[in-house]
């Protein structure tokens, strides 16, 4: 085998302290013997070619990055984006890393052929004239879901298109394993990166819409109330503290705003049967793209009921089984509106028939999608 010379240790190092392994931790990860490991960070030429490379592919780095001399320069490296959501989750693991830089990339992707394409008269983001006040969350809530031009009844995907709309992109990942995918594991459900143009919205895939249309309101709160880029672990989806609560209470008023409230008769609401309260909800919750939780704590929040209506249908949720989730049909060609959102599929179209970019470019922009399916996603263009 041929070895890697001139290692420098300090950077494999750096990639385990970064993603909080220790050196017994990494070599069982990434399947090199640990007396091997061991002997490479002491500075000797004992890995092969192919075990850096294991490396690399693992902590998403090139194989040049590991030759490179000197100390790790993170601002180079890394955005001020991704180094404030870092600091507020310290340990991001390899693949949610690797998910976050390759988001930004497609953040680049974008701009790029925009401006190939000459698009430059593109609208700010940031709404102009609204006073957006988290002391107000009610107003401001109000206000940004007339910026946003949201009906009384809303898909997810409509909500999405509005936010994109607005020159926001709006990843979600993908439910199959792969380069897009967070995994179920990981507590992470969303994040937004804050930039003066084109900032990001991710969303974890989840099994309906509900969830997802709350954590996407959730980080455009973020967004334009706080003005920073954010990760949010499911935790802070259900905190009453500081900013999260501010971002909560304005995802709640956004999607179920207080005269939708005013169609619920709760005169007939169940409220000591709490295995009923889905079935209760149901129409409303499929007309306004909520989940009955997000249906409960805006009624608590207003008075309607008592929040232990909200905290016996929580636990009673958290002791059903998990359902099994039957295996969907996957069409190829739809992965990429799916995951990229209908903006960006529509830009890397564009370049591609304004012959900017050729097919197998257009197709390494839309998760390799084979050429075949590339022609289909083409026919479904005028429908994104």
């Amino acid at each position: 085998m041929e070895e890697a010379h001139a290692i420098n240790p300090e950077r494999i190092a750096w990639c385990c302290r970064t993603q909080g392994l220790t050196i017994d931790d990494s070599s069982r990860e990434i399947k090199i013997a640990l007396t091997t490991l061991r002997r490479a960070m002491q500075g000797e030429d004992v890995l092969s070619i192919n075990q850096l490379r294991k490396i690399a592919h693992y902590f998403n780095r090139s194989l040049l990055f590991f030759f490179e001399q000197g100390e790790v320069n993170e601002s180079i490296l890394h955005s001020p984006q991704f180094r404030t959501i870092s600091n507020q989750k310290p340990i991001l693991s390899p693949k949610l890393t690797a998910l976050i830089e390759r988001m930004e990339k497609q953040r680049h992707v974008h701009i790029s052929l925009m401006e190939d394409l000459g698009v430059s008269d593109v609208q700010a983001w940031f709404p102009s004239g609204l006073e957006l006040a988290n002391d107000n969350i009610k107003t401001t809530a109000a206000d940004v879901r007339q910026w946003l031009g949201l009906e009384a009844k809303n898909t997810f995907q409509q909500l999405r298109r509005a936010v994109e709309a607005k020159n926001i992109l709006v990843f979600v990942s993908n439910g199959y394993k792969g380069q897009w995918q967070i995994s179920k594991e990981n507590p992470i459900r969303g994040f937004s990166l804050f930039f003066p143009d084109f900032p990001i919205i991710a969303i974890k895939k989840q099994s309906t819409d509900g969830p997802q249309a709350f954590t996407l309101m959730h980080e455009l709160a973020h967004l334009l109330l706080h003005k920073n880029s954010f990760i949010d672990e499911e935790d802070d989806f259900l905190s009453y503290r500081g900013k999260e609560k501010d971002a909560n209470a304005f995802a709640g008023n956004i999607l179920v705003p207080d005269g939708f409230l005013q169609e619920i008769d709760l005169a007939e609401f169940p409220e000591n049967v709490v295995s009923t309260y889905d079935e209760f909800f149901r129409s409303f919750r499929k007309r306004w793209s909520v989940s009955t939780e997000v249906i409960l704590r805006r009624l608590v929040d207003e008075g309607f009921i008592e929040s232990q209506c909200y905290q016996g249908f929580r636990a009673w949720k958290l002791n059903l089984p998990t359902p099994v989730q039957s295996g969907a049909v996957r069409n190829r060609y739809k992965e990429p509106i799916q995951i990229f959102g209908g903006t960006f599929v529509a830009t890397v179209l564009d370049a591609l028939h304004s012959k900017h970019i050729t097919l197998v470019r257009a197709s390494s922009y839309l998760d390799n999608i084979k050429i075949t399916d590339l022609r289909r996603l083409e026919e479904t263009h005028v429908h994104i």
